[in-house]
């Protein structure tokens, strides 16, 4: 069934003019870095065009870990997705102010709110059990095909008591490689608590020597 009321047209205008790649992508091969205080780790690393992560040569599982946590929240971000399949049994309203709309989207296990400006999501909370995500997006880069945040926090609350147990902020850079956007470097900068003005940690994702996979093959 498709969306018809007033706030789920507006989100799903919001959702569907993000950045994704298409049924097209290749995948891609890169080499990593990864910078943390005055270490640095390096390795190799893959997405095939089903969207499948390969992590090579990288000496610390523990950061190989953390590298594959972030490049899964890449694919999550850039995978393409249907809204109907996704939202069609969610609910929608709608709070509007003078420049900020608020839509908010109520599933069987997550509450969820966004705001949009601009056709832009520009902030979502969700509100799973006990724990609250806040992501707020400052600035995108916009793209011929969609709009990709690229410096946001991310804020982890107590849904109860609303008190800030972290804040995450990241910067993002990508650079088009043929037809897509690719990231080849993240800042994370780690917060604890609200009032921290001194970050707990920094940590870099630098990409680089990267290759479409057609390319490679070819």
């Amino acid at each position: 069934m498709a969306i018809q009321s007033t706030a789920g047209i507006i989100f799903q205008t919001a959702y569907e003019s993000r950045y994704t790649w298409d049924e097209n992508f290749p995948g891609y091969a890169a080499d990593v870095q990864l910078l943390q205080e005055d270490e640095v780790y390096n390795g190799k690393i893959q997405i095939d065009r089903s969207l499948n992560i390969e992590i090579t040569g990288v000496a610390d599982k523990q950061i190989e870990a953390g590298i594959d946590i972030q490049l899964q929240e890449i694919v999550t971000r850039c995978q393409r997705s249907n809204f109907e399949n996704a939202y069609s049994q969610h609910e929608f309203s709608l709070s509007e102010t003078a420049d900020t709309v608020t839509v908010f989207v109520k599933g069987e296990t997550t509450d969820s709110h966004y705001q949009i400006h601009n056709q832009k999501i520009c902030q979502e909370i969700r509100v799973m059990g006990r724990m609250a995500l806040e992501i707020n997006s400052w600035e995108f880069l916009d793209t011929d095909s969609g709009y990709i945040p690229s410096v946001y926090d991310v804020v982890f609350r107590n849904s109860q008591t609303s008190d800030v147990n972290s804040i995450l902020k990241f910067r993002d850079t990508y650079q088009k490689f043929g037809n897509y956007y690719i990231l080849t470097k993240q800042v994370v900068t780690e917060y604890e608590g609200a009032e921290s003005e001194t970050a707990q940690s920094i940590t870099e994702f630098v990409y680089f020597n990267i290759k479409l996979l057609e390319l490679v093959a070819a």
